[in-house]
């Protein structure tokens, strides 16, 4: 999302580049490219003055340490100022209540039913809760298929009422479900209109005063910029929402809403969410964001993606295999699985610092393991757990059987090999071991 972004907050500070020192030229300059790269990223006009007024104040009262350069000094006050912009620290997320009440709000298109969706999803798998999806949206019958679809997906019923016009009575209704059949979370997923327009804002306040939630969560499109700020400002003054949730975060957007709606509407962004795939939603961190925005990468999201996807038991088990110098082709086809669960593999290779410039105009699809795991789901079981055998002839069944040229395979073969002595290698040394192993 941030791609424009970022490339232009480098470009401003290389007007510090090769400075011995801060000085009101060269700050007021890089405050200029600054407030531009904001501006153009669709930050109101007011907010990115602000912000960079207050960079201003910090970099000129600051003394840059012999360790630090001005042009790094910089960095890290846009940093934390960009932080603080988006909410500071973590927001906390109310699942008290039993059950829990969330009611879901935003204008047609913005992404509801499918965040429903993902909440759901994201509240069973991490936090052990069980989930009632509401189709409280009585005006578009897609909607409640649409919400019965993605109920299957993830194993979470599905309350709905489609001869009833009433969407109070539905949510009220579906509570009374989710207590006889001990749900601790509701999630109401009500109705949007292109628009904001009086009759939607009635129905959706009514809902509130009626179910009482614990979170009011208003989800915007992130591709809309500053109209979803406006939007956002419009719902929180009749409903007074809890949390914001952006979504589409992996389309064709600047970034000005999540740089933005904090500031206007004084309420946390809670979860962002990018793409159709249900287990594609995080949980918001500001100072994440902020590193992202500045071409810093996010190991520690990349830690945590990893950790929900690998299995201690199965890691330790790899590990042995690694230091005995016996991992083979059925282990790597199982580390890709692994690694294909774990999200979008171009935002994933994004969180690595340094990374996310370099893959910027590479298309890195899901696609990309298609023609390894091909090459290796036409091996026999023995071939996969003994590479060594593998020769011309088998390679030639096995190029015919995957639909991959010989050479293909044997290019395989070689950084297969490769990556098996790199492994070897880092075992030799006193600390080698695979990240987030443990002894």
């Amino acid at each position: 999302m941030f791609n424009n972004l970022t490339e232009r907050l480098e470009s401003a500070f290389k007007n510090l580049k090769g400075e011995a020192r801060i000085n009101d030229l060269n700050i007021a300059n890089t405050v200029k490219d600054i407030r531009r790269a904001l501006i153009d990223a669709d930050v109101n006009y007011k907010i990115a003055k602000e912000f960079t007024d207050k960079i201003k104040d910090k970099a000129i009262g600051s003394k840059v340490i012999n360790a630090i350069s001005p042009g790094q000094l910089m960095v890290k006050i846009v940093k934390d100022e960009l932080v603080e912009l988006m909410g500071g620290e973590e927001a906390r997320f109310n699942i008290s209540g039993n059950p829990t009440v969330i009611l879901i709000a935003g204008l047609q298109g913005s992404g509801k039913t499918t965040f429903s969706g993902k909440l759901a999803n994201y509240l069973k798998n991490q936090k052990g809760k069980s989930p009632l999806l509401v189709a409280a949206d009585i005006y578009r019958p897609a909607a409640i298929d649409q919400l019965m679809v993605l109920g299957e997906q993830i194993d979470v019923p599905v309350y709905s009422e489609r001869e009833n016009k009433n969407a109070v009575e539905i949510a009220q209704n579906a509570i009374k479900e989710a207590k006889s059949k001990n749900k601790n979370v509701v999630i109401i997923d009500t109705a949007g209109r292109l628009a904001v327009d009086e009759a939607m804002m009635n129905e959706v306040a009514g809902i509130k005063a009626a179910v009482n939630p614990q979170e009011i969560l208003f989800v915007v499109d992130s591709m809309t910029g500053q109209d979803a700020v406006n939007t956002a400002k419009t719902f929180n003054e009749r409903l007074d929402f809890t949390g914001v949730v952006l979504t589409k975060l992996d389309g064709d957007t600047r970034g000005g809403a999540a740089l933005s709606i904090k500031y206007t509407v004084e309420k946390p962004i809670k979860f962002v969410s990018s793409g159709e795939k249900l287990d594609t939603l995080d949980v918001f961190y500001p100072e994440r964001m902020a590193q992202r925005i500045l071409g810093m990468g996010d190991i520690t999201t990349l830690v945590e993606k990893a950790q929900q996807q690998f299995d201690e038991e199965q890691a330790k088990k790899l590990e042995k295999k690694i230091r005995k110098n016996q991992f083979d082709f059925q282990d790597f086809y199982d580390q890709l699985q692994q690694i294909k669960k774990m999200g979008n593999l171009k935002d994933l290779m994004g969180m690595i610092p340094g990374m996310g410039k370099a893959v910027k105009d590479i298309d890195i699809s899901d696609d990309s393991f298609k023609g390894i795991e091909a090459i290796i789901s036409s091996m026999t079981p023995f071939e996969r757990a003994n590479p060594d055998v593998i020769n011309l002839g088998r390679k030639a069944r096995i190029s015919k059987g995957s639909g991959r040229g010989v050479e293909e395979v044997n290019a395989f073969m070689k950084q297969f090999e490769q990556m098996k002595q790199m492994m070897k290698m880092m075992n030799k040394m006193p600390m080698g071991r695979m990240p987030g192993m443990r002894r």
